[in-house]
This record gives C-alpha cells, structure tokens and sequence, in this order.
C-alpha cells in the first residue's frame, strides 16, 4: 500500500496544505512564505527521501510563529498517519551529520509516544528571517504529532546556520532509517506489545 497522506490545516493563523510520500525519492515543494524554513524543510525531504508538498499562508505580519509551529503540526500528522500501523519498519533510527564545524544528532523511536529532547544553543536571535528559538519549537511540534520519541541536539558549532541544518539533515537520515520497511520483519509491528 502507498505511504502517503495530505493534510489541511486552516485557522485564523495559517492556511496550510501537506502532502507527503514516506517512499518517495526527496522532491520537495515547500513555501512557506519563510525563506531558512523552506531551505530546511527542503534539505528535510531531500535527505529523508520523503517527497513533500508543504504550502503556508500565514500571518508573517505578526512573526514567524505560527507558520512553523503549524508547519510541523501538519507534517507530524501527515507522517502518522502515511506510517500506518508500523507493521515492518524498522522503528528506530540514528544519525550524525557534520556541517562544517557543527555537528547535528537526531535519535528517533516510531513509538507512538511523543517526547522531545532538545539539546542546542545558539549564538544569535535570527538565521536569515527565522528566530532561532522556532526550531526547538518545530521539532516539538513535528514530534508530538508525528507520535515520536526525538532527541535531537547539536553539541557544538560555531555558526547557527550549520548547526540547524545539520539537524534537520540528522532528523531526515534518522526518519529514512526508522521508516524504511525492514524484510526480516516481514509485516510483523517491532515491540513485545505487539503494537505501537
């Protein structure tokens, strides 16, 4: 069956449409209006190979709040609901990607319990026209409606571009990982539960 889901989200805020592949090959068509968010959004599907359709209107007027908490709200519920019931995947995933000077980490558990750990501090208020306290805050929300376990950090670095690129790259090989259909699984849900 096609791993794939569309989602519209419309509030006073936003108006947002998603559409995602989890068996895709990394095309994304992202704009949200916000130029370092759709660079990363970009690097995301490319580095995940999840094909993404992301569209945003949102109320930039005010800041860049909304559109990303709500960006990731869209691509957390289109991820659980393309993963199904995880019959087969592999479940968990890990990576470390260099940027440079920076390093990003991300370690994911398809659990179906959401959980955030962040771990990274920036120098500066801004990467290009998004404030550097929104990425904590689109990990969270991509995470809690994905239904994942993330942590996710960028111990050192020295510039803040490399160190929020280097996670969303990290995210998208850890995503890669613990979705990818795994055959020595052979349809069965990876837990003593039986379900996740």
């Amino acid at each position: 069956m096609p791993r794939t889901s569309e989602i519209t989200r419309k509030t006073k805020e936003t108006d947002i449409t998603v559409a995602i592949d989890l068996d895709g090959t990394g095309k994304g068509e992202i704009d949200t209006g916000i130029g370092f968010f759709d660079h990363m959004l970009d690097a995301l599907s490319r580095h995940s190979c999840i094909d993404m359709k992301v569209s945003c209107k949102g109320d930039l007027n005010v800041d860049a709040h909304h559109s990303v908490e709500d960006v990731g709200i869209c691509l957390g519920k289109a991820f659980a609901e393309a993963i199904g019931d995880k019959a087969g995947i592999r479940r968990y995933g890990k990576a470390s990607i260099p940027m440079d000077e920076a390093l990003g980490e991300a370690v994911i558990d398809i659990s179906g319990r959401p959980y955030i750990v962040f771990d990274c501090e920036f120098a500066g208020d801004m990467c290009g026209a998004m404030d550097t306290q929104l990425f904590e805050e689109f990990f969270r929300s991509f995470a809690y409606n994905a239904l994942i376990t993330l942590h996710i950090s960028a111990p050192y670095g020295r510039n803040d571009h490399h160190k929020a690129e280097a996670m969303f790259k990290a995210l998208a090989r850890a995503l890669r990982e613990a979705s990818e259909i795994d055959p020595r699984a052979e349809g069965q849900v990876v837990s003593t539960k039986g379900s996740l």
